[in-house]
């Protein structure tokens, strides 16, 4: 035990003179190699010596630590932002050991019986799964489609500016500028940026509807300190001359009439931005190859969000007024923000001014989004949701399976295991609740068939906590690719010269 104890010490020593002594850094690589290795072993050593519970959650938080120290050692991100991340992190993980460890030391002295310790977690389940379905049901009918909305006249109707990033873009793009010009809207200016594409495609076709009204907007390189598409956003942006803007993905279909829809309902709901969750489009697929998005479509419809000031957005589609992006300091204000609509749209939480609403056959706004693109852009987006740390996704990871997939496990499973009491009966209370949710979601977006919906909810998770990992495993160690650049650069603080992206034969440098 004394030796498991030296290891864990010598281990937490080493994390701090990282920290503290700017002369150890140059020998980062060494220090960080010597601290896995004492901390891997400690915690091994104690789950062989101690198995159980407690012993694997500490050899668990031990993996993370020895995550966050591999980044060090990688050392591909600039140095100040390095040093202060993979502080924290080590702190937080650390602290987090030393909890476990107390209450180890505590259950030894003051032991509970086993079966009231499963009752307790079948309760919080139920609980837990009881307020999911709750704020399934309401956030449900405040994202409706209105059914009825009061005309407005084409003399009253503001002008609008469709602005749409392009980027090495080929039969989308057209569909989607076939759908926007074919709208009935009055005054509507339609720009569309070529952000550098490295096909000649993209200017071709954005220039072959020149005649249509579509004006054709050459992007620059984006600066290591802008995401592309947020530059490519700040660019339309200042280009636009209509008094609401609407940024759109070459992946959505409009009907004829559904911008016109579409602005007479903010009007009417006096909103200053609104993002719309489109429809599935037929190629968008349905069953197994909808269980990315649809964990997607859970976190903004499921979970009592606006408790917590994160409202639900989504990129697809979104509009807003041009007076208020300039208000929220604009695109200059989210240079490095995967989701930058998140933050316009908490802006104007404070005056009731957004809505995220569901669209419906009858207003005509569908995605036509491929299961691979919804993967791409779950590896994109989930790490940096959770502000790019380590000890968010061991957190958010172990919260998904104890509360979203352990009821179902134990509401089957623990009637032959030595669980006892009633906590399988309430387990499966919890499932029912939580599958119960899931397919009010799942059919009022149509992602899943009912049957298919019965089940899927485990596997949604499952599906999830992996993409977390992998995302994050992209972020710190390799490429994460949006349209052919490399986002890791201005996401993480990656000093530019360090891992690219590979051309491809007889294409410009990736930029």
């Amino acid at each position: 035990m004394l030796l498991l104890l030296v290891c864990f010490g010598v281990g937490a020593g080493l994390e701090l003179v990282l920290r503290g002594v700017r002369a150890a850094w140059p020998a980062r690589r060494w220090l960080a190699g010597v601290s896995v290795a004492a901390t891997v072993f400690a915690s091994g050593g104690l789950a062989v010596w101690q198995p159980g519970l407690w012993s694997a959650l500490i050899a668990l938080v031990s993996l993370y630590r020895a995550f966050n120290l591999a980044r060090v050692a990688d050392d591909r991100m600039h140095e100040r932002y390095l040093r202060h991340a993979a502080w924290r992190t080590a702190v937080i993980l650390a602290g987090a050991q030393v909890a476990v460890a107390g209450l180890w030391l505590v259950w030894q002295h003051w032991p509970m019986r086993v079966h009231t310790v499963w009752v307790v977690l079948a309760s919080v389940q139920v609980l837990v799964a009881a307020v999911l379905l709750a704020s399934t049901m309401r956030r449900l009918r405040h994202t409706a489609w209105p059914q009825r909305v009061k005309p407005i006249a084409n003399a009253d109707l503001p002008p609008i500016s469709i602005a749409i990033p392009a980027r090495n873009e080929t039969e989308d793009l057209e569909a989607c500028l076939q759908s926007v010009i074919a709208s009935d809207y009055p005054k509507l200016e339609v720009l569309v940026l070529d952000d550098c594409s490295q096909n000649k495609r993209t200017p071709e076709i954005i220039r072959g509807f020149a005649h249509d009204g579509v004006r054709f907007i050459q992007g620059a390189p984006p600066s290591d300190t802008w995401l592309p598409k947020n530059q490519a956003y700040d660019r339309l942006a200042a280009e636009a001359s209509g008094a609401y803007i609407l940024f759109c993905g070459v992946d959505v279909r409009f009907a004829p009439d559904s911008i016109r829809q579409l602005v007479t309902a903010m009007l009417g709901r006096r909103k200053t931005m609104m993002s719309i969750l489109p429809r599935r489009g037929p190629a968008a697929g349905r069953g197994q190859l909808a269980l990315v998005q649809a964990m997607r479509y859970w976190w903004e419809l499921v979970p009592p969000r606006r408790l917590f000031q994160r409202p639900a957005v989504l990129s697809s589609c979104w509009i807003i007024q041009a007076s208020a992006l300039d208000r929220a300091g604009g695109f200059a204000a989210v240079t490095r923000s995967i989701v930058p609509e998140a933050y316009f749209a908490k802006s104007v939480l404070p005056t009731d001014g957004y809505s995220f609403m569901r669209a419906t056959d009858g207003l005509g706004i569908f995605s036509v989004k491929t299961a691979h693109d919804q993967r791409a852009t779950a590896i994109r987006t989930r790490y940096p949701q959770l502000h790019r740390r380590p000890e968010n996704v061991l957190a958010a990871a172990l919260l998904e399976l104890v509360l979203l997939v352990a009821p179902f496990v134990l509401g089957t499973a623990g009637w032959w295991l030595p669980v006892g009491g009633i906590a399988p009966a309430l387990a499966l209370v919890a499932a029912a609740l939580l599958t119960a949710s899931y397919m009010c979601m799942a059919l009022a977006t149509r992602l899943n068939s009912w049957w298919f919906a019965l089940v899927a909810l485990p596997l949604m998770v499952m599906s999830d906590v992996w993409l977390l990992h992998y995302s994050m495993w992209q972020y710190e160690f390799s490429v994460v690719d949006w349209k052919g650049r490399n986002v890791c650069i201005p996401v993480m603080h990656v000093v530019p010269h360090l891992p690219q992206l590979p051309d491809a034969p007889g294409s410009p440098p990736v930029v």
